[in-house]
């Protein structure tokens, strides 16, 4: 009978184990459809931030500080690669290359932020945080508003 309850129990605490990390590891997934925010201050005379969502089906929108694009993302359990496609006007009906001037530190900087997400291979999510690793590591917040 002793042993009969000492396996209860065991079994009592490992059912309540696996229920207490069930939530945590259910919730780090990685965030489809959810808007993620580069954890970057806005540039002088702007107050754009790029923005990076990437939907159940791979397809991706990147906003930059002076463009947008659209990608093919492909999303395992730990592993990301992001494909960037053509860039795109931020004004609607205009063609990309019409777009408002963007002056060169920005256009500098969103090419650099396309090279570094054509390179990332691996992601890792910490509740808001949703960190992009390759030879540069990118970190996003969830936009939770």
């Amino acid at each position: 009978m002793l042993c009969l309850r000492r396996r209860f129990a065991c079994w009592l605490a490992v059912i309540l184990a696996a229920a207490v990390s069930w939530p945590a590891v259910a919730g780090e997934g990685f965030p489809f459809g959810t808007e993620l925010m580069l954890d970057a201050a806005p540039m002088q005379g702007s107050k754009r931030i790029p923005m990076l969502e990437i939907e159940d089906d791979g397809t991706a929108s990147i906003d930059l500080w002076c463009m947008s694009l659209r990608a093919q993302a492909t999303v395992t359990d730990d592993s990301i690669t992001i494909v960037p496609g053509a860039p795109t006007s931020l004004i609607p009906g205009q063609p990309a290359a019409q777009a408002t001037p963007c002056d060169p530190d920005r256009q500098a900087s969103d090419a650099a932020l396309v090279s570094a997400l054509s390179q990332v291979t691996t992601w890792r999510r910490s509740g808001d945080r949703v960190e992009l690793s390759g030879p540069t590591t990118l970190r996003y917040r969830l936009m939770t508003n």
